[in-house]
């Protein structure tokens, strides 16, 4: 509303969200936005008679899938236990080498700059590097199996786990780690009943997802050499045995619900 002169009405101001300088940015960032998408799709190499044939050809490969073949279901049964097994071994590891990482990245609980730096490079190397690059490196060490597998999800674990934990850490309530200090307490007993405490829910909450995260990168590890389902399901592909390809699939989906409702069950009763 702005003052009218003596006589004349009062003159409403219309109301704008932006002002013109913020309006032209906005405009100048969408249009950047747009430039930049067009130039990452000129340079995908796209056969376009393959696109365009894509859904004649889904049908065909579903058509084939049609009824899935139960035949080899021990064998499928055993591999889903091994990427059940590969999972949960591989978590329960990455969740005690995770947290002595943890203390070191954190700022509040790392001995000095070298170990922070030490800490946050494990994390960020851990981080950078997929799961299946970490079961094509171990299996070219170890040769095709579960243990590459296991490892692969260590190596990719550690980074995920000791970030959160990391943070959660750095943001607990000093008062309890003041009043240890009051004390006397030593470092190891500070860290071990004014630190670890305040963490653990954040602790289990995290490893629980982990957890989930892992049954999932599991059956895609076979893919690679690495164990688990995936061996089977590459071997069915190879082999154009698409009702088994099928069944494979539907195991596999069954897998990831059993594993939200056992990670869900898990966070009701520990956190």
């Amino acid at each position: 509303m702005v003052a009218a002169e003596p006589g004349e009405g009062i003159a409403e101001r219309e109301w704008r969200r932006y002002t013109p300088r913020q309006r032209w940015q906005r405009l100048a960032g969408f249009a950047a936005a747009v430039a930049a998408t067009a130039w990452a799709l000129s340079t995908i190499d796209v056969f376009w008679p393959w696109l365009f044939d894509a859904p004649e050809q889904m049908g065909d490969l579903f058509g084939r899938m049609v009824p899935p073949d139960v035949s080899a279901w021990r064998a499928i049964a055993e591999a889903l236990l091994e990427t059940v097994n590969i999972a949960t071994i591989a978590t329960l590891i990455s969740v005690f080498l995770s947290l002595p990482i943890a203390l070191l990245a954190a700022q509040n609980t790392t001995p000095n700059r070298a170990t922070l730096w030490l800490g946050r490079f494990i994390l960020v190397s851990s981080r950078s590097v997929n799961t299946i690059i970490w079961a094509l490196l171990f299996v070219a060490i170890f040769g095709p199996g579960a243990l590459a597998g296991i490892l692969a999800i260590i190596f990719r674990s550690i980074g995920f786990l000791g970030k959160l934990v990391g943070e959660a850490i750095e943001e607990i309530d000093r008062r309890p780690i003041e009043a240890l200090e009051a004390t006397g307490a030593s470092r190891s007993k500070i860290l071990l009943f004014g630190v670890v405490p305040q963490v653990m829910p954040t602790f289990f909450a995290v490893s629980i997802l982990r957890w989930d995260i892992n049954l999932r990168e599991s059956t895609v590890l076979g893919l690679v050499g690495a164990g688990g389902i995936g061996l089977i399901l590459q071997g069915s592909i190879d082999t154009f045995a698409w009702q088994t390809v099928s069944t494979i699939l539907l195991a596999i989906i069954a897998l990831v619900l059993f594993g939200e409702a056992v990670a869900a069950w898990l966070r009701e009763r520990i956190i």
